[in-house]
């Protein structure tokens, strides 16, 4: 029995190593580093006005997040399924977690005027990035059991935060003070702040391939197929099936929305507080404070969930992010981010976590990859979304204030649609599927 438990403990802290790992990715290439950079000095030259070259340049890459996004949105599903029928869950993780690492390391090399160069290589490692999510989420069910998959779920959160928030402080000193790791300058410092990224990617997530088992394929498909169009053949079963998961494709709906907003305040907080004249110290110091206070209260969460329940504890979540787009409104003090960016890490890692989790308990063991690829283009479609309503607000009312307000229409209608999910009804059928 004791062996047993030490061989789960094991299998569960490999699993959210794989967080600890790629989180870097998240925190240095698609917040803080690689976006300033591309601006000041990849995009650079896009033309001899600099304040017209720096416009062109938030243009082109939000062309090449919504790129990204979009490619990763298609193939999700499709991943999915071939992996549930296949049984190869970590041999997919893998093929996109290697080129990432590769594609995200190349980024070393950028320099002035390579701004094209940039953004394919921002769009090839961010596909390994989210791709490779797709079955590290469908492990979820397989590592931990019934009963602590929630706990397990924030774990993973908690140690991306500390994972992603320790590379990131590395980083942050590299650029800053990029002599006391005999940097030439601070523009070298960024590049290798992009390697830096890779290799930590690449070593942390050795021991989740080594410690945790490949489920098994998903019984009763017949003679065994071609994977690509079984996978296929699958996806459109998957849409047929939803029929029979009900409380899930309403979980499904409300997700798309109120994670819409969360996403939207994630890649939109800087560019809103530049405009509105905060500065870059403040911005990435302010995102940096966002991960280490995420790491306790995700644990948090994870204990309030097992005291409220899991559903109630998203929609507390969901009303502080109500306040922080109101509040927002009103941001004119580089103080006001500090505070609002307070408020994000008490709930950011907690709403992630515990939407991952609840979703998690409502799929059918057997269909985890596939259904794990449908919540992943929830997440991917509504990155798209939500900035587009953002900038379009923006635009019309002539400012980001009234773009961050309009957020809050996300948070209520997701909510509320939360708040109609039966999760034991959800958690019943998905229990008799297996």
């Amino acid at each position: 029995m004791e062996t047993e438990n030490r061989h789960y403990r094991r299998s569960v802290v490999s699993w959210c190593m794989y967080d600890w790992a790629n989180s870097a990715f998240a925190t240095t290439i698609m917040a803080a580093v690689l976006p300033i950079y591309y601006s000041s000095v990849a995009a650079s030259t896009l033309d001899p006005d600099p304040n017209k070259a720096a416009s062109l340049a938030t243009s082109y890459w939000g062309y090449t997040v919504a790129a990204a996004m979009l490619i990763v949105a298609v193939m999700a599903p499709v991943l999915g399924a071939i992996a549930d029928y296949s049984g190869t869950k970590k041999r997919f993780m893998a093929a996109f977690w290697l080129p990432g690492v590769m594609f995200t390391s190349l980024l070393v090399f950028m320099s002035t005027g390579d701004w094209l160069l940039s953004s394919g290589l921002y769009i090839l490692g961010n596909v390994g990035f989210a791709g490779a999510n797709i079955f590290y989420d469908g492990l979820l069910p397989h590592v931990a059991k019934p009963k602590d998959i929630d706990v397990v779920s924030t774990a993973g959160y908690a140690f991306g935060y500390l994972g992603g928030g320790l590379l990131l402080a590395i980083n942050v000193l590299m650029i800053q003070m990029p002599h006391l790791f005999g940097i030439p300058d601070a523009a070298m410092g960024s590049r290798l702040s992009f390697l830096s990224v890779g290799i930590w990617w690449l070593l942390w997530a050795i021991p989740t391939f080594l410690f945790v088992k490949e489920p098994p394929a998903a019984a009763g498909e017949g003679p065994r197929r071609n994977p690509v169009v079984a996978g296929f053949g699958r996806l459109i079963n998957t849409f047929k099936e939803l029929r029979l998961y009900k409380q899930l494709l309403l979980f499904i709906l409300a997700f798309w929305i109120y994670n819409d907003g969360i996403g939207t305040i994630i890649k939109m907080a800087t560019i809103y507080g530049a405009e509105i004249g905060i500065g870059q110290a403040h911005l990435i110091g302010a995102l940096l404070m966002v991960q280490f206070i995420g790491i306790p209260f995700t644990f948090l969460f994870g204990w309030l969930a097992g005291k409220l329940g899991t559903k109630p504890s998203i929609l507390l979540a969901l009303g502080v992010y109500a306040i922080i787009s109101v509040a927002g409104f009103f941001m004119t003090e580089a103080w006001h981010f500090w505070a609002l960016a307070v408020l994000v890490g008490l709930v950011q890692g907690g709403s992630q976590a515990l939407s991952r989790s609840l979703f998690g308990s409502m799929t059918p063991k057997s269909k985890s990859a596939e259904f794990f690829g449908f919540y992943n283009v929830s997440s991917k479609f509504a990155g798209i979304f939500g900035p587009f309503v953002f900038a379009l607000v923006g635009q019309i009312m002539t400012g980001g204030r009234f773009g961050i307000l309009s957020l809050i229409v996300f948070f209520i209608v997701g909510g509320g649609l939360l708040l109609f999910v039966n999760v034991d009804e959800g958690r019943r059928v998905a229990q008799e599927v297996g």
